[in-house]
């Protein structure tokens, strides 16, 4: 982890070098009228330049506002490395031998038995997500409660800052664990607001969690 979040830190402050410069040579010649703005075309489009885009299209991670933006391929080649913007995970890996004793489970203090746990290279730390019916809520962890975990499991030492995420369901039956790409992470937190109903979330919610962690496991590899 100590290597990659390095990488990560070194990467950052030669994309806020970079997007400096691209600012300054951004803004327009003194005298010279702003561009007109367009209507934004209809359906997906680009977060970042607001193009239409395909339905199966990339993402990015903006790491200002800690949420996903949907891309097009000029935006996400561009974007890619600066310092608002990095690419999303690639792989998919479900933990079958994972340990996470119940009572370091409770040091965590999530209220819920669903969770992601990503390593932040802007606050430098680990910062747990979970799913409400507000969207993703957030708890940032203790280093020593953190290394437990890891000590118990060495394939978190690789975990990518801010590409991927551990993602947890302890909701019911036998506990999943997987590493996920950042943005299938955040899916989740759409899925459980999407379904929510009432006080306690109803039904919907169990069904639909299983579903995409079914789904998941189709898409992952063994670790």
């Amino acid at each position: 982890m100590n290597a990659r979040l390095a990488e990560a830190m070194q990467r950052r402050q030669r994309a806020d070098a970079l997007a400096g410069l691209r600012r300054l040579a951004a803004q327009p010649a003194i005298g010279r009228p702003p561009a007109a703005a367009t209507a934004p075309e209809p359906g997906e489009h680009c977060d970042v330049c607001g193009r239409g885009i395909p339905d199966d299209h990339r993402h990015l991670l903006d790491l200002e506002e800690r949420q996903i933006a949907c891309s097009c391929d000029t935006c996400w080649s561009r974007e890619s490395g600066e310092a608002r913007y990095i690419p999303v995970g690639t792989r998919t890996l479900w933990l079958d031998d994972f340990e996470l004793p119940d009572e370091l489970w409770a040091s965590f203090g999530i209220p819920i038995g669903l969770a992601f746990f990503m390593w932040s290279s802007v606050t430098n730390c680990v910062v747990a997500l979970y799913p409400s019916p507000a969207g993703a809520t957030e708890s940032e962890l203790h280093f020593s409660t953190w290394n437990e975990l890891v000590a118990l499991n060495p394939v978190l030492s690789d975990l990518t800052p801010d590409a991927e995420a551990l993602i947890v369901n302890r909701m019911a039956g036998t506990p999943s664990y997987a590493i996920a790409p950042i943005d299938r992470c955040y899916a989740l937190v759409g899925l459980v607001k999407a379904n929510w109903q009432g006080i306690s979330g109803g039904p919907a919610i169990g069904a639909a969690v299983e579903s995409y962690f079914a789904d998941l496991r189709d898409a992952a590899v063994p670790a």
